[in-house]
């Protein structure tokens, strides 16, 4: 692996300090309103739930539309962003988050909340389509150190964005909707004054079908795979029109690159990144939802969960620099692994105050997985530029939202049925219907028809679902056991090759080509 000076001016010399570090920041507060419309829609799923009468399922679909179509908007902006600048890109994220807003606000059905949550997941994907390239240029010398740092405007807006709405208490939840325009208007008015770097790959001269190689028709193929197969499903498309679109869309990639598989070891990375992306993002949809039965128990909001992990995160973020050195990419990304398992299982069968040491093992855990990722990539697949590091993003974010967090509802909802089924057969009877989902049909409990029972029959299907949520935990804690195991095979693979270095580019012949 080429460790090389580079053939081209680094944007330190391209922009004045002052310059990089206001479009630093500005990347960063719209990452913060990122984590906002996340953290709001986590916080008050419930209330949602209630508002519009949904399933587990659907509280699942509203969670997961939050976050797949940030992989549509993330990858097909990967593939343009170079050509139509970052500023269009901003504009059109900044637009996504206003009218999203006004939309959710303003629905009187699950259909045009669904629609509103779309909307917001393809602001944050064009956000964050903009900012890891950004970023990564602008500090091609210490990508893994920045990407966290910069990621530690995820968690820092999850911090305040939690704390603004747990703070609105009995509010209405539209109020609570509307916090998501402040950190909006900021980043807004920040890129105004911004002018942004040519990116690495671009600056080397590395052509535009080069960069696609990198990611490859294997790569195409996942990608495909997932963006298809949830399209089709919410759109009802026939199984062979999924399958011929899929097809389709791999044969192009495939022939535009000449059939190149894409990079082995980025596409283990991408693997991994579905349950990395599910252990992260995925818990943190649900998690105040999963842990409500204990922390009423405690008298405290379960939404502090997510803001005291968030607050982790973020103040070991700014910390990476030292951490990543000590321990080098891979290794902390095994270390994580290990300490979100032990958390999860141990939040799973947490109760009182033991709950504060398991959502701290969790919290520390998954601090740096999601930027140390996307550094790991930057660092080995530069060649790729906005392609592979943003694809990875796209793929894992594909998979929580189309699996992950409706794994998350369908665990609960079929633990419930066997529940009832065993225990409770009357009322099983009286309640339970049937549900689609990804996968085909479920059995689960319809709210409406549960609310018409007499207050014993809702204390009984209450006290099930508080188990069913426990044990949802316990269930996802397989996923970082594979990342472990994962990450422990690629540390094996590089060290019989001298050990991890970064790789930099040198300027390359030019093609033409951008």
């Amino acid at each position: 692996m080429s460790t090389a000076t580079t053939g081209f001016l680094a944007p330190e010399t391209e922009l004045p300090e002052a310059k990089r570090k206001l479009l630093f920041w500005a990347c960063f507060v719209a990452l913060i309103a990122t984590a906002f419309g996340f953290v709001i829609r986590s916080l008050i799923l419930d209330d949602l739930g209630r508002a519009f009468n949904m399933t587990a399922v659907q509280k699942g679909q509203i969670a997961g539309v939050g976050l797949w179509p940030f992989a549509i908007s993330i990858i097909l902006f990967s593939l343009v962003i170079d050509r139509i600048g970052y500023g269009k890109a901003m504009v059109f994220a900044f637009a996504c988050h206003v009218i999203s807003a006004i939309m959710t606000i303003t629905a009187t059905s699950y259909s045009q909340l669904w629609w509103a949550t779309f909307i917001v997941a393809l602001a944050n994907g064009t956000v964050e389509a903009v900012i890891n390239p950004v970023v990564a240029t602008l500090f091609p010398r210490e990508k893994t150190k920045w990407l966290n740092i910069l990621h530690a405007g995820w968690p820092g807006g999850m911090v305040l964005g939690g704390i603004l709405t747990i703070a609105l208490g009995t509010a209405d939840w539209k109020m609570k909707v509307g916090l998501i325009l402040i950190p909006t208007a900021i980043y807004g008015l920040l890129m105004l004054g911004c002018r942004f770097p040519v990116n690495e790959r671009v600056a080397a001269g590395v052509s535009y079908r080069d960069m696609l190689r990198e990611f490859g028709f294997i790569g195409a193929l996942i990608a495909s795979f997932l963006v298809v197969s949830e399209i089709g499903r919410v759109f009802s498309f026939p199984t062979a029109l999924t399958w011929a679109l899929i097809i389709w869309l791999t044969v192009a990639f495939g022939a535009y690159v000449g059939f190149a598989p894409g990079r082995g070891i980025f596409l283990v990375l991408v693997l991994i990144m579905i349950p990395l992306a599910t252990t992260e993002l995925g818990v943190d949809s649900w998690v105040t939802s999963l842990m409500t039965p204990e922390m009423e128990r405690l008298g405290v909001a379960a939404g502090w969960i997510l803001v005291y992990t968030a607050a982790i995160m973020t103040i070991l973020r700014f910390c990476a620099g030292p951490i990543i050195h000590k321990l080098s990419p891979l290794g902390l990304l095994a270390t994580c692994s290990g300490i979100a398992m032990v958390g999860l299982f141990a939040l799973s069968k947490a109760t009182g105050t033991t709950i504060l040491l398991a959502a701290t093992l969790y919290g520390i855990g998954k601090t740096f997985f999601w930027p140390t990722m996307l550094g790991v990539v930057s660092e080995q697949f530069p060649r790729g530029g906005a392609m592979t590091l943003n694809g990875i993003s796209g793929v894992g974010m594909l998979g929580v939202g189309i699996v992950g967090a409706v794994l998350l509802g369908f665990i609960q909802d079929t633990s419930v049925e066997r529940s009832l089924a065993a225990q409770h057969q009357a009322l099983h009877q009286q309640v339970v219907v049937e549900k689609r989902w990804v996968f085909g049909t479920y059995k689960a409990v319809d709210p409406e028809k549960a609310k018409g029972l007499s207050k014993s029959d809702q204390q009984t299907i209450t006290a099930v679902e508080g188990q069913a949520k426990k044990e949802a935990l316990s269930t996802v804690a397989v996923f970082p056991l594979l990342m472990l195991l994962s990450y422990l095979g690629l540390i094996a693979y590089y060290k019989a090759r001298g050990g991890y270095q970064a790789v930099h580019l040198t300027a390359e012949p030019s093609s033409g080509e951008a």
